[in-house]
């Protein structure tokens, strides 16, 4: 470990160094090490990233830094087993892709409310309506789904139960309260009137993490199906509502938000009746993506989880057995973000909520989810902020 005599900078030598097909999804890390890390560059030498060079506040704890950049390294980044690339589908855009954030801040459709979170304005608010009853429309005529509008809090317990807490540590975001006593109210009201230290504040009056904000909308609904038996099959359940992840400095435009919004569509039933879901909603999207114009390609992928040692084999298997498939497109080149995923639990969350089919095992799950804030970024960024030339199946 070298320190800049620069102030607030530090170099983080990698022992092992990192394989150039690894050194992307290490990039996709370095925030998660720690907050006071502001700014980061990969050091690069006989293809290999052998340091990080990293811009850090002034608090930062830089020999515990090394510590953590090595147990990341080690049991995340390298520990990953590499599956080659598989494309089950692909499509040109049909004019190059360019990023038009800027153009939405500077005529006041997008505007930036605080971190990770963007207020938006016409003609995007239409432009999302219109995408998610497109998809609605295609739901609706393949399945005969349930509809449901969810709260936006879930209880912790509820996600607890998913195991979402070991995967995606990372990503959770809490909903808190103050301490529900005369005592409490009267002393944080009295001192928040002199406006100083108002988080600290915060922290010392408040505690309960009884209800979280939800990273999806499927968990509401195994939640509500939690002990139930399912005599009819496939089950299908279909819901949009706004969904949160942290997702530290890497916010960016509508690629990455904190507070955002999915379109969810979740099958339960046999394990051929799910899959022949997933399966037909992904020939259905194709056709959709294609009305859209919207290049891209749909390739096997696998969740972000915060691997440890007992989570490596579950990430190689989600790509072996493809058990999820993203659609991504460009929004500049060189540069895409997955817009929709179509997704195969086996058993899992049947077993997690003890949601049973007719022969009294677990239930099979499938679920796919549209990001609309992306998905409407990919169409701008392809088809440009004006909606006359937008494709004619958006028109209306």
């Amino acid at each position: 470990m070298t320190r800049s005599p620069v102030t607030g900078t530090l170099r983080v030598e990698l022992d092992p160094p990192v394989p150039a097909d690894r050194a992307e999804y290490l990039a996709t890390r370095v925030f998660f090490v720690s907050e006071t890390i502001l700014d980061f560059t990969l050091v690069w030498s006989d293809d290999r990233v052998h340091a990080v060079d990293l811009v850090l506040d002034g608090d930062a704890d830089r020999a515990g830094l090394e510590l953590r950049f090595a147990q990341l390294v080690r049991s995340d980044v390298l520990a990953r087993r590499q599956v080659d690339q598989q494309v089950l589908w692909s499509m040109s855009p049909a004019t190059p892709p360019r990023d038009v954030f800027g153009e939405l801040l500077a005529s006041g459709t997008a505007i930036e409310a605080g971190d990770g979170q963007i207020a938006l304005g016409e003609p995007v608010l239409s432009l999302l309506d219109t995408l998610d009853r497109l998809i609605t429309g295609i739901v609706r005529e393949e399945f005969e789904p349930r509809e449901y509008r969810y709260p936006t809090l879930i209880p912790t317990s509820v996600m607890a139960r998913s195991g979402y807490f070991r995967s995606f540590p990372q990503m959770m975001m809490f909903a808190s309260r103050l301490h529900g006593d005369l005592e409490t109210y009267q002393r944080f009201r009295d001192r928040l009137g002199t406006g100083e230290n108002l988080p600290a504040e915060l922290k010392e009056y408040s505690g309960d993490f009884d209800h979280c904000l939800p990273p999806t909308m499927c968990f509401h609904t195994y939640h509500q199906l939690t002990g139930r038996t399912l005599t009819e099959g496939p089950t299908v359940i279909t819901a949009r509502g706004k969904s949160f992840r942290y997702e530290a400095r890497y916010r960016r435009s509508l690629e990455r938000l904190w507070d955002f919004t999915i379109r969810e569509i979740v099958f339960l039933g046999s394990r051929a009746e799910v899959l022949d879901c997933r399966e037909r909603l992904m020939l259905r999207s194709r056709e959709l993506v294609s009305a859209l114009g919207l290049g891209g390609r749909c390739e096997v992928a696998s969740d972000p989880f915060f691997v440890d040692a007992g989570l490596v084999e579950r990430v190689w298997a989600q790509q072996v057995l493809r058990l999820k498939y993203e659609f991504r497109s460009p929004i500049e080149p060189g540069r895409d973000l997955a817009v929709c995923s179509f997704n195969f639990h086996e058993r899992f969350f049947g077993d997690a909520y003890e949601i049973t089919g007719a022969d009294g095992a677990a239930a099979f799950t499938a679920c796919a989810g549209f990001g609309l804030e992306r998905l409407a970024y990919a169409v701008l960024c392809q088809h440009g902020t004006d909606p006359l030339g937008w494709p004619e199946v958006l028109a209306g």
